[in-house]
């Protein structure tokens, strides 16, 4: 029988979301959690994003994926000039808002008025469903030699899709290839990263609230690390529920008595819980600390990097030891362990899930070294 944790077939089949959850997740207002209440979101405290979506992750890691990062990009709306967001949540306050935040895949340049805009993007999760998209460039200044990161916000119609999402994990999530050739896009629909740093922006005559003067690229790890938290809790708990009247096809003995089983069952659910701990403990610092008027130190954001990939390495780990303990059975198709597993390694995957990466980012801080990497 399939667990009621599992995702749906149909979305790893479709290789995207299904309409009608997308459906679901518009009229529970999930997807706008964290939209400004002016416009009729939620406007709740940033850890709600790791906390919902770790709770729909339990069922489906694509569909938590896609939530997470929609999601997050009304949050960060929030922070762009008032006449970006007037366009968006005017023509809809329900738009959804796709991004390809790989900011070397994608080259603009000053013009009058704005820049021009060409470049190919992967992963651009749920775009489908999205009428706008949020893309990574580099601008440079051919006066200076300098370059920046800015993100610059296009409507569906000026992009094309290119369906290259085949693979094996999060599957459902629609992460698809998006490019452009040379648009304009308007100076009010761009962002320089650097702006979204801590503390007031662009967007703060508008909505003055804590939530919008985060440190946003520090943050990010948050805004998906929950998927990995609901992944890890949804294989716990379908480990022990099958567990507990599974016989060994061996010895014909009751799995649940093995000494073995109790141990990797208790570490799994220890590795989970400390990675809510570690995420919800920097969510609320981070909140605390921006409510006084304060801008997070380097120091503290360079923690938030590390920490963000380290509690989804927990959740990675647990789902392994999971994996491993189910045996032969894991590998199974209808075996929601391996789609978990799968799942859970596609999202640790992401650039501020890697430990590799956010570890290093920290370590450089600490050692007294710049940061090769925005914070």
């Amino acid at each position: 029988m399939q667990s009621r944790h599992a995702p749906t077939p149909r979305a790893e089949q479709l290789r995207r979301l299904p309409d009608e959850t997308i459906a679901d997740l518009h009229s529970s207002g999930l997807f706008r959690m964290l939209q400004p209440a002016r416009v009729g979101g939620s406007e709740l405290p940033y850890r709600a994003l790791y906390e919902l979506t770790a709770v729909i992750g339990q069922g489906c890691g694509s569909t938590s994926w896609v939530l997470a990062n929609l999601a997050a990009h009304h949050w960060l709306l929030g922070m762009w000039h008032p006449e970006a967001q007037d366009e968006i949540w005017g023509e809809s306050p329900d738009s959804l808002i796709s991004s390809a935040l790989i900011f070397a895949r994608g080259r603009a340049r000053r013009v009058e008025g704005g820049y021009r805009l060409s470049g190919r993007w992967p992963f651009s999760s749920g775009i489908d469903a999205s009428a706008w998209n949020m893309f990574g460039a580099v601008v440079s200044d051919e006066e200076t030699g300098q370059s920046e990161h800015r993100m610059l916000l296009v409507p569906a119609s000026d992009y094309t899709i290119i369906d290259t999402w085949d693979v094996i994990g999060l599957a459902g999530t629609g992460s698809k290839d998006v490019e452009v050739s040379d648009i304009f896009v308007p100076a009010y629909r761009t962002l320089a990263t650097e702006r979204i740093k801590g503390g007031p922006n662009r967007g703060s005559e508008l909505n003055p609230g804590t939530l919008y003067k985060l440190p946003a690229v520090s943050l990010f790890a948050y805004a998906i690390a929950g998927v990995s938290l609901g992944i890890a809790r949804g294989a716990i708990q379908h480990f022990a529920q099958t567990t507990r009247n599974r016989l060994s096809a061996y010895t014909g003995k009751n799995l649940a008595d093995f000494t073995n089983i109790q141990v990797h069952l208790a570490e799994a659910a220890a590795l989970a819980d400390a990675a809510e701990a570690i995420a919800l403990r920097d969510c609320d610092e981070a909140m605390r600390i921006t409510e006084a008027g304060v801008v997070p130190s380097i120091e503290q954001r360079a923690r938030y990097r590390r920490d963000g990939a380290f509690a989804a390495s927990l959740c990675t780990k647990a789902v392994d030891l999971l994996f491993a303990a189910t045996g032969g059975g894991a590998v199974y198709q209808r075996n929601p362990i391996q789609r978990a597993f799968r799942d859970v390694h596609a999202a640790n995957a992401h650039y501020h899930l890697n430990w590799d990466v956010n570890s290093a980012i920290y370590g450089r801080v600490a050692l007294g070294l710049p940061p090769d990497a925005p914070l």
